[in-house]
């Protein structure tokens, strides 16, 4: 993935009166910007998240450091757009989903650090559940009734899951392993990274969260009752675009109103614009995430494919179906490391270099799998005339072949007619992923100017908040595509290699499983 080197910059020329800052904290940085009316960018400012890996599995994030980081980012970016504090008119902020933490209500101080969404240490939880008779009675039971009914409100449960991924189950791990937060359960609070920002953001004063980040973390599902999990330590629920209160004037130097709270990719599909029923977004960045707008309707739950809430802004609530694979830019910052490439963006030209990968395959996987510790990425069909390209290449078609697997599935399941696709994150910049991705899936796509789609659908949510910009019609006029990928091959001429690759991940998940 192609990005702006993590430091302030400032575009310069004559600035309108009131601005609008978006903040994203990701999983890999925290990025800030700041927006005039016409959603140009003036300043920013970025600083790389370090992860915590105190035990094989366990991923973490200091609550301290991450503070620290984003109060620098919003002075650091206000001052590279060369404008006062005083003439923000919004912060918006846009988090990772479902990496949480918890504190005591009274003195503000953690029981832990943050717990993040990619952290497996409730694997054992996950497959007592997984295994338990009590789910098995559940399975059947829907299943009857989905059979009876053809009722898609009864599918869910049929196949119901418990994953690593879920913050309900790495919060009872918590509640069974901490001590201090049983002992102290009265007066402990949880939040996802938007709550506890927000709630250091205004001194304790404020503890909420939006829908969109709610949804994204399962605690709210009705099978979670069965982890007794006290209802207390959960927030409110607000708006996504909504006055949540002001930052203290004494982290800032005024009181800056807080307008919007969002999950990312949430956010990137309202900075997208997908406001319509069948609009999709793509995001490739440390994962690939597709979603798709299903309007007030809520699409049940697949195999791969899960029910979020988009946003809600006062009556209107929009809902998303999302699927997703894990470690694309990951990979591609691995590969990096490594010296297969110098630059990210040498990447599309070695590709393109040769005719094909030959014969080799990158097996996606670097992050372990909680059912099976020996699962993990490879390269396969090495020959002694394997060269760098070859392994840059077949990386990159992974990327492509798990947009396609995912795509199908989308057409397959979701009863809505799609539209245009509209990608965004760093790795939208190789234009080797961007064509194949298009040619796959026969469907033009669409790149923004700013692949940093995540801040700046927090700052439309905050802008509207503050009357900045009036309405989504509005917002769509400010769009700014920079490229558009349109379906040049047939998808029959990448069978052979997109076979061949499939193949060679059957393969792989066969063997080590059978270690």
């Amino acid at each position: 993935s192609s990005q702006k080197p993590c430091r302030g910059y400032r575009v310069s020329s004559a600035a309108p009166a009131l601005y609008v800052v978006g903040v994203d904290v990701g999983s890999t940085a925290v990025k800030c910007h700041v927006y005039d009316r016409g959603a140009a960018v003036r300043g920013s400012s970025c600083r790389k998240v370090e992860s915590l890996y105190p035990r094989p599995g366990w991923v973490e994030l200091d609550p301290e450091v991450l503070w620290s980081q984003f109060v620098g980012v919003v002075k650091e970016a206000v001052q590279a757009a060369g404008i006062h504090m005083k003439q923000v008119a919004a912060l918006g902020i846009s988090t990772q989903r479902s990496t949480f933490i918890t504190w005591h209500k009274r003195t503000g101080k953690p029981f832990h650090n943050f717990i993040s969404w990619q952290d497996l240490r409730s694997a054992e939880l996950v497959n007592s559940w997984n295994r338990s008779l009590l789910l098995k009675v559940i399975h059947v039971i829907f299943t009857v009734l989905h059979f009876f009914t053809g009722n898609d409100r009864y599918l869910a449960p049929s196949f119901l899951t418990f994953s690593t991924h879920q913050t309900s189950m790495k919060l009872s791990w918590v509640f069974k392993n901490i001590p201090e937060v049983t002992a102290k359960k009265n007066n402990c609070c949880f939040g996802t990274v938007d709550t506890w920002l927000l709630y250091r953001l205004t001194k304790g004063s404020v503890f909420a969260t939006d829908y969109s980040n709610a949804s994204s973390t399962g605690v709210f599902e009705p099978f979670t009752v069965l982890l007794s999990i006290p209802m207390s330590i959960y927030p409110p629920v607000k708006d996504t675009s909504f006055n949540f209160g002001s930052a203290d004037p004494e982290i800032f130097g005024v009181p800056i109103p807080i307008m919007a709270l969002v999950a990312d990719q949430q956010s990137a599909m309202f900075g997208e614009c997908c406001f319509q029923p069948g609009d999709v977004k793509l995001t490739m960045g440390t994962g690939g995430f597709w979603n798709v707008n299903t309007g007030g309707s809520l699409f049940a739950s697949h195999r791969g494919l899960y029910p979020l809430i988009g946003w809600k802004i006062g009556e209107e609530v929009v809902y998303l179906t999302e699927g997703s694979v894990s470690n694309i830019g990951t990979t591609i910052k691995w590969a990096q490391d490594i010296n297969l490439f110098t630059s990210v963006d040498e990447t599309a030209k070695m590709a393109r270099s040769i005719v094909d990968s030959q014969g080799v395959c990158f097996v996606p996987g670097f992050q372990v799998s909680a059912n099976n510790s020996s699962l993990c990425a490879s390269f396969m069909g090495l020959k002694p005339t394997t060269t760098r390209n070859h392994l840059v290449r077949a990386i990159l078609e992974s990327v492509a072949f798990r947009n396609k697997q995912l795509f199908d599935i989308i057409v397959k399941k979701v009863r809505i007619p799609l539209r245009t696709v509209r990608a965004d994150g760093g790795v939208s910049n190789n234009s080797f992923v961007m064509q194949m991705t298009s040619d796959l899936i026969n469907k033009k796509i669409e790149k923004p100017s700013n692949t940093d789609m995540s801040s700046l659908g927090a700052a439309f949510l905050a802008g509207l908040a503050s009357g900045l910009w009036t309405d989504k019609e509005q917002l769509k006029k400010l769009r700014r595509i920079e490229a558009v990928f349109e379906p040049q091959k047939d998808v029959k001429e990448y069978k052979p290699a997109m076979d061949t690759w499939m193949q060679a991940v059957k393969s792989d998940v066969y063997n080590r499983s059978n270690l």
